[in-house]
This record gives C-alpha cells, structure tokens and sequence, in this order.
C-alpha cells in the first residue's frame, strides 16, 4: 500500500473537538443498604487524604472493626432520608448538571461523585470520547480542604494519568468568600427564615468538621469556613453561631460542636433556633439526618421549643444561577 501521509479510509475520524464541565460531590452508597454502604465506607475511608494515618496501622482498624460494626447504622441513617430518586446528595448533584446544562450552550456538562458512582475516572472517559478535549473540574466544596477539594484534584489527576491523549484541566477554586456565593447564601436564608413561623433566637452555620491536626498542618478550611459565616453575618446583618458537625474517632476535632452548641442554647435563653450548612451545595446524610432529625431531637430534648433546619442552595434557581457565574467565569478564554 503507497503511503500518501493520509489516515486509512476505515481510520475512526476524531471526534468534534468539546468544553466539558465535571461538577463533583463527595459521594453515596448506591443503596441505604449494609453492603452497599460497607463499599463506599471502605473507599471513603481507605483514602489518606481523608484518614491521616499511616497504612499499615489504619486499615487494620477499618477492615478489623469499623467496617464491621459502621455500615449497619449508617444504612439504617441513609434509610431515613433515602428517597425514589436515590440519595439526595446524588439527586440534587444530578439535578444541578441538568439545569447547568441549559443554562450554557456548546458545553458538555456531567457530574460525578469522588467515592461511590458513578465515578471521576468513568465521565472523564464519557467526556473524552465525546470529544471533550478542554474539561473544568468544579469540586462542589466553598470552602478547600486537602480531605474534599484536593482529593477530588488526586483522583483527577490519577484518572487522567492511563490516558495517551490528555485534555486540558481546569480546576475551580475553592470559592468561601466569592461575593455570588455569599449573595446566594443571604438571599436563600432570608427567603426560608421569612417562611418560618417563628423568629429565630439564634442561627447556627454548621460546618462539616475536620480533625484539629488538620488546621495546625496548615489546611485552611477552618478560616475558609470563618471567613464564609463573617461575610455572610456582614451580608445579612445577623448574628450568626458558628460550629463544626459530623465528629469522628477519639482526636480532638474542629470546635465547638454543633451537637453540644444545640445542647447548650436552651439554657442560655435560646429557646427558637433555625440551623442550616452552608459549606454544603446539596443535602445529604450530614444534613437531612445529622442536622434536621438528629439536630432536632437533641435540640428539643435540652429544653428548646421551635426548631428548624434551612435547606442548602441544592437545584434552586439561586443556587443554579451561582454555578453560571462561577462556571462561565472559569471558562474564560475556552468558549
């Protein structure tokens, strides 16, 4: 055969050159089941960014006794705010793709989940041989944390290491102090507080916690965190009680707890209190039970009398028209 420096006729052509945007959450089990929940347990927790602990002294813990005695209280957690739809972590990522997807033309928008499925490395595959060759990573995290943001970049960039033809990554950044974050944060509260049928004695921002080790490593997560509920206070022109949920393990973590903030309100004479998390772009288990049904009965047993958890940004038009900005913001110079 002469070569004439031409593919063959039967060469596959190369796809239509694309911009993709990959939006990512943490993760869910596939199912509020024991098994399904022990799966995910065991890659969430198998992950040194998340457990600082030195291999050969934490997975014998994990496989020895957590994984063995976690995944049936936690299936039982995931029961509760299960809904026909699966999670709500996983629903509402999905919704915000669909709706980001209608708000920018020419751009192929998916989501993924960091543990769990559907997986970073399977819609990079999917995107790449859609013919995206430029792709935004948007960690859906305001504020970074080597655990979340940077652990989401890991699995990026390990998912993309097998590939011979790489596209381009972009990675959003951490956004804690974006003025249309904090807008949307503001507008949305005052919208749910105005709905209540009481007025709040207090207002508590509840941060997903991180050991204490973590901030004197120098992870900036605790002033992201601080700085976000400053802001948003300044914003609103609100007193707003910071504190840090979702404990784990014997290390000190990040304080003070939401759990023992809504234990000691009551007695200092606040007895009507509305909570809400505002480093979380959609409801989840940490939110949906941690918050609203456990947060609730903790609150009420320590003497308090009105109670209510305020719904994160999730699919709603504020929390779409956030993304827009920030998303478009990033794609300068690629559409």
């Amino acid at each position: 055969m002469r070569e004439t420096g031409l593919l063959p006729e039967d060469h596959p052509p190369v796809a239509t050159k694309k911009i993709g945007v990959l939006l990512v959450n943490l993760g869910t089990p596939d199912a509020p089941e024991k098994r399904a929940v022990k799966r995910y347990l065991k890659e969430f927790l198998s992950d040194k960014r998340v457990v600082e602990i030195p291999s050969v002294v934490w997975q014998p813990i994990l496989r020895g006794i957590i994984l063995n005695t976690r995944p049936a209280k936690s299936a039982e957690a995931y029961s509760l705010v299960w809904t026909e739809e699966g999670s709500p972590l996983a629903f509402y990522t999905r919704k915000q793709a669909e709706k980001l997807s209608g708000k920018i033309d020419g751009v192929m928008i998916d989501w993924a989940m960091r543990y769990g499925n559907p997986s970073i490395g399977s819609r990079l595959d999917a995107m790449k041989a859609a013919g995206c060759d430029r792709i935004l990573i948007a960690p859906l995290y305001p504020q970074y944390s080597g655990a979340t943001t940077a652990s989401v970049h890991d699995a990026v960039f390990d998912a993309i290491a097998g590939m011979r033809w790489q596209p381009a990554i972009r990675l959003l950044p951490a956004y804690h102090d974006d003025n249309v974050y904090i807008e949307a944060l503001a507008s949305s509260l005052e919208r749910d507080i105005a709905d209540l049928d009481f007025e709040p004695d207090a207002i508590v921002a509840s941060f997903h916690g991180m050991p204490q080790r973590t901030l004197e490593l120098g992870d900036p997560y605790h002033c992201h965190c601080q700085k976000t509920a400053r802001l948003l206070a300044e914003k609103m022109g609100r007193e707003l009680v910071v504190a840090f949920q979702s404990r784990f393990g014997r290390a000190k973590w990040l304080e003070p707890a939401t759990d023992k903030i809504l234990e000691a309100l009551p007695a200092l004479g606040k007895k009507n209190v509305a909570i809400f998390a505002p480093g979380f772009s959609s409801d989840c288990l940490e939110t949906c039970e941690e918050l609203a049904i456990r947060g609730k009965e903790q609150f009420e047993a320590a003497g308090g009398d009105k109670f209510a958890y305020l719904p994160c940004l999730n699919d709603s038009e504020t929390s779409i028209d956030m993304l827009e900005t920030l998303v478009r913001r990033e794609l300068s110079g690629w559409l």
